[in-house]
């Protein structure tokens, strides 16, 4: 500890290190995270979390992080929850978050920037820590969508709607990843084959048992929608890999969103997906003070604007300015976790960026697994730290565009290697 914060001051006396050595470097102050688990993503309206309430999930777990932690819940002092669907989420993390165990002198709130909402709750505890505002806290996303989605009820006022991109923000992510399509001429073949990519490498995963170490085992009660009975289970494994996806098979599924184009399908389209994922983060301090096992150093996330109408693309401007900011390179990378909301957004980025596919979504992205909105961004953390480890690489890279025109990107630091 003495050695750790003579280099912490030192830090501060001597010239700012730049690009990995920067990055890589182990302070005291650092935020860590010392446990990241989810939940396994089920089908909605149709699968093992359909009947499964929002405060439940969460509830459920929030009492993971605690056993597979064996934090005392006294150290954590806040927990926040990216949820994009449920209006009274501020509510149900608070009440789910008590009946966890952890105590009231343990705040929570919610949080909602769309898909990024979990690396946005994340964020939120990172950046308290590294203010001295808390020591140790609880980033969780989750997202039930068998209860509902992203869709807005209403148009705005007739002034808001005066402006065009105003007026694009109420456009349907099917459309807009209908113009990514068109205005990049991504054509149809091309997103079939990175589905199918996808849905392979998922598989793959799945059978390897890659998963094991990320996923929680959740017990939950299922209705059965003709008869009305109710029965338990447990589920332990994803629900969407489709094992046997091949090119072909998706090339035959009809377009999900005729309306705007024929690109998009249900087969190259992300799934809709009930699910959460949770991080604890702290100060290195605080985790070698209270014995808690480092898995990886949270380093940064950064945020930016796009137009509404071709948001997909948003990870091609978001990853450059995280890099930037931290002197990076694509070539530093280990791993990358981009969200696959449509396979037209996630082959525009990868043609744009350069991207080394081989470091991309090893285990399938959100079109093989889901993307349960306000979880994704907690998801990918979680996902992406294990295939850190099961390669033995360090630089994890996140990244996801978001409705109405926006994206966001994460870098973390592998510690177990």
């Amino acid at each position: 500890m003495a050695t750790e914060r003579l280099n912490s001051i030192l830090s501060h006396l001597t010239p700012t290190k730049s690009g990995l050595s920067a990055i890589t470097q182990k302070n005291p102050d650092d935020v860590v995270i010392t446990l990241a688990i989810r939940t396994p993503l089920a089908k909605a309206f149709k699968g093992g979390f359909k009947d499964t309430k929002l405060d439940f999930l969460v509830y459920s777990l929030l009492k993971k992080v605690i056993q597979k932690s064996h934090i005392d819940p006294q150290m954590v002092e806040d927990i926040c929850l990216g949820n994009v669907s449920d209006a009274k989420a501020a509510y149900k993390i608070r009440a789910a978050a008590l009946a966890a165990g952890f105590p009231n002198t343990a705040a929570a709130s919610s949080v909602n920037r769309f898909c990024s909402s979990g690396l946005k709750a994340t964020q939120d505890i990172a950046n308290q820590i590294t203010l001295g505002n808390i020591e140790c806290g609880v980033a969780i996303g989750a997202e039930m969508m068998s209860v509902g989605g992203d869709r807005i009820a209403e148009s705005f006022h007739e002034e808001v709607l005066k402006n065009q991109e105003a007026a694009d923000c109420l456009q349907p992510m099917g459309q807009t990843s209908e113009n990514v399509g068109q205005d990049f001429d991504i054509s149809r073949e091309a997103q079939d084959r990175f589905a199918a990519e996808s849905y392979q490498r998922a598989e793959r995963a799945q059978k390897a048992g890659w998963f094991d170490d990320e996923i929680v085992p959740i017990t939950t009660t299922v209705k059965d929608p003709k008869s009305g009975e109710e029965k338990q289970v447990t589920l332990t494994k994803d629900e969407g890999p489709r094992w046997g996806t091949t090119y072909e098979s998706l090339s035959k599924i009809r377009p999900a969103f005729p309306d705007y184009g024929d690109k998009s399908t249900g087969g190259n389209s992300s799934q809709v997906t009930d699910g959460a994922a949770a991080v604890l983060l702290m100060k290195r301090s605080t985790a070698l003070k209270m014995n808690q096992p480092i898995l990886a150093k949270y380093v940064g996330a950064t945020v930016t604007g796009l137009a509404p109408r071709i948001m997909g693309i948003g990870p091609s401007l978001a990853i450059p300015k995280i890099l930037g900011q931290y002197n990076l390179s694509m070539d530093d990378i280990d791993i990358i976790e981009l969200n696959e909301a449509f396979a037209s957004m996630a082959v525009y980025c990868v043609k744009t960026l350069n991207i080394d596919a081989s470091k991309m979504n090893v285990r399938g992205g959100a079109i093989a697994l889901g993307h349960p909105l306000g979880a994704t961004g907690t998801r990918q953390i979680c996902t992406g730290l294990s295939e850190c480890r099961r390669q033995r690489k360090k630089i994890l890279l996140t990244s996801m565009c978001v409705g109405t025109g926006q994206a966001m990107a994460g870098l973390f630091v592998n510690e177990v290697l």
